[in-house]
């Protein structure tokens, strides 16, 4: 039987939480619009040098790490990221992904257009230099391919969800071949990266996004659940094979299907 786990909505502690959740999440944003206001919008273009991070870097690792916190999630790294640039591929379940990868190393997402326009959220998102795609749009996509190119040539890492769109209840779709062209003209490594959720040592599926659930309806979920630990795999790199991006399509999805059903196996066994 999966040990996979949907986690239950009796909780009575919940209500609790808000209470120094909310204000806590309040002053963390206030505190984001200060830092991308002073220090990021200034300093998007700084790179890694010598392997070490620029400031800004660690400064993004350490906001999206508290933010976690504030949920109830513990970030916690398997494996080790590459140096940049690199392009980071990685399963996607919601908005909880682009933080959890961003507390181990920053890196520019791809994220759908829809998101420059929400309040605040699009602001900080572009500040930190959020790639927009508008789904459907082959003009946009190709756009977005040359942006990536761009950013990967000028030692920025970039991160994507090569599914498309979040899954649901663990289910890992099939990833889109023609992003991996920007780390093949770019001439950079493909490292594919695993986010699982785990509590009481048992992996808990629903953590990201429930079908036809909404981002407030999420974020109020969340915020209010019971701590959980955000694992970061971080597993080998694909190999580039310029004549088959279908090939590391495939490669990088079966490298997360495996290290996904490894953790539910280690936690069956425990």
């Amino acid at each position: 039987m999966s040990n996979d786990t949907i986690a239950t909505e009796h909780d009575p502690i919940r209500p609790l939480r808000y209470l120094w959740r909310v204000p806590l999440l309040l002053l963390h944003i206030v505190l984001g619009i200060l830092l991308c206001s002073l220090v990021l919008s200034w300093n998007q273009g700084a790179v890694m040098k010598n392997g070490r991070e620029p400031f800004v870097h660690r400064m993004i690792r350490w906001w999206s790490t508290i933010l976690l916190r504030i949920f109830g999630l513990r970030s916690v790294r398997m494996g080790q990221p590459l140096p940049d640039p690199v392009l980071f591929v990685a399963n996607h379940t919601s908005w909880t992904d682009i933080e959890l990868l961003h507390s181990q190393r920053a890196a520019c997402f791809v994220a759908k257009a829809e998101i420059a326009s929400w309040p605040l959220v699009g602001w900080l998102a572009a500040n930190g230099g959020t790639i927009f795609h508008r789904r459907g749009s082959n003009h946009s996509l190709s756009t977005v391919m040359q942006v990536m190119v761009e950013r990967l040539r000028a030692n920025r890492s970039v991160a994507v969800f090569p599914e498309g769109g979040s899954g649901y209840n663990g289910v890992l779709k099939v990833f889109h071949a023609r992003i991996f062209q920007a780390a093949l003209d770019a001439e950079v490594p493909v490292q594919p990266v695993a986010l699982l959720f785990t509590r009481g040592g048992r992996r808990i599926i629903d953590a990201g996004f429930r079908e036809d659930e909404s981002f407030a309806h999420n974020i109020i979920r969340l915020l209010g659940g019971a701590p959980m630990d955000a694992e970061v795999h971080f597993l080998a790199p694909v190999p580039a094979t310029p004549d088959a991006r279908r090939r590391m399509a495939e490669l990088s999805r079966e490298r997360i299907a495996a290290a996904l059903d490894d953790a539910t196996a280690s936690e069956a066994a425990a």
